[in-house]
């Protein structure tokens, strides 16, 4: 399969392009937390997101969708990074949309997904690190479960309609859709270094019905974790394109010893070292969102494109500061916002260790 977009897909690109540029540039993530906004995204940009049918892409057409697939949602996502735009697109509309496919909750939670009105977390990570290991307890209660236990680091965890918890059964893991709003539930939000708000998650005895366990083994949590990886490593080639963009022009205009410094060769072959960098990474993303498209086992292809996507844009943003000089330091100028958000969205669902070591168990090394 070609490793490039097809005519559609370019085109939605533009479509994606001139709407998030136009509409959530950097300046509307820095208005945002100037304000000290408590939501941590435009509702009323939420809703537009809707009626461009972007909330849709991965929602079948039977549903209402536009039954699209996972290198679609990744334009819409790269240019979501390229932007800096504070969106639940990630949570909502991919990793929960996928994880709820086929199942009963489908039919529930879609039509608010579709309307720009539902937002979903996504109540996995319980320590500083993304993890394999599931210790909240789902135990048996009436006709239903009984959750306990803590999660931390859940994007939109304080104001989202929907939480998908992973939780530990007597079988296994398993993957409940529970109302935010269950009793016993508490979140404690906290604005992160990129200036989104993720949330502090405690279940006191909170209890769901037999039927909000979306799967029980490892199948849902995993299809999820396959969804939000893909489309976090495509968020982070926007940040690091981006970057990429804002050095080069630096480049061009910022004059020292009497000439322009992209003159110089040394910064020329920074320039061209990171360059091919960002370009490996997308392919590996395009590929690894392909294989998923077309049902393929996409478990290795992910782990290397968000381990590849981690490198490759903490190199531009790192190169980007160093670059700009002292004013990359400053608040005024926004290429440190492009460094704070490769930070958070490296650690989101894994870093690059993370998946380096899967990948080494997985190939028996």
């Amino acid at each position: 399969m070609p490793l490039y977009h097809t005519d559609d897909q370019s085109l939605l690109r533009d479509t994606a392009r001139d709407f998030v540029a136009e509409h959530s540039p950097v300046s509307h993530l820095r208005a945002l937390r100037d304000a000290n906004d408590t939501t941590g995204f435009s509702r009323d940009l939420w809703r537009e997101f809707a009626q461009l049918g972007f909330t849709g892409i991965l929602i079948p057409e039977a549903q209402g969708g536009l039954g699209l697939g996972h290198v679609e949602a990744g334009i819409v996502l790269e240019e979501i990074g390229r932007n800096l735009s504070p969106s639940p697109f990630l949570t909502t509309a991919i990793a929960a949309v996928e994880a709820l496919k086929g199942s009963p909750h489908a039919d529930r939670w879609f039509p608010g997904i579709l309307a720009g009105e539902t937002v979903a977390a996504l109540a996995i990570d319980e320590g500083p690190k993304h993890t394999a290991r599931i210790a909240m307890q789902a135990e048996r209660a009436g006709n239903g479960y009984r959750l306990t236990g803590a999660k931390q680091f859940v994007t939109h965890g304080h104001i989202a309609d929907l939480l998908l918890v992973a939780a530990r059964t007597d079988t296994g893991t398993a993957l409940f859709a529970v109302p935010a709003d269950s009793a016993g539930l508490t979140a404690n939000p906290e604005r992160l270094t990129d200036a989104s708000i993720a949330a502090r998650l405690t279940f006191e005895d909170v209890e769901v019905d037999a039927d909000a366990m979306i799967g029980e083994g490892d199948a849902a949590l995993t299809r999820l974790l396959a969804a939000a990886r893909i489309g976090a490593s495509a968020e982070l080639v926007g940040v690091g394109g981006a970057t990429l963009d804002m050095t080069i022009g630096y480049l061009k205009q910022r004059k020292q010893f009497g000439a322009v410094i992209g003159s110089f060769q040394a910064l020329q072959h920074r320039a061209a070292h990171l360059y091919s960098e960002l370009e490996v990474a997308r392919a590996a993303v395009l590929k690894a969102q392909q294989l998923l498209d077309t049902g393929e086992d996409a478990t290795q292809a992910v782990a290397v494109a968000k381990a590849m996507t981690s490198l490759a844009t903490t190199l531009a943003v790192q190169e980007g500061i160093q670059m700009h000089g002292g004013i990359g330091m400053t608040d005024e100028y926004d290429i440190g916002f492009y460094m704070k958000r490769a930070r958070v969205l490296v650690e989101l669902f894994g870093d690059t260790n993370f998946h380096a070591d899967a990948l080494a168990q997985a190939t028996g090394y």
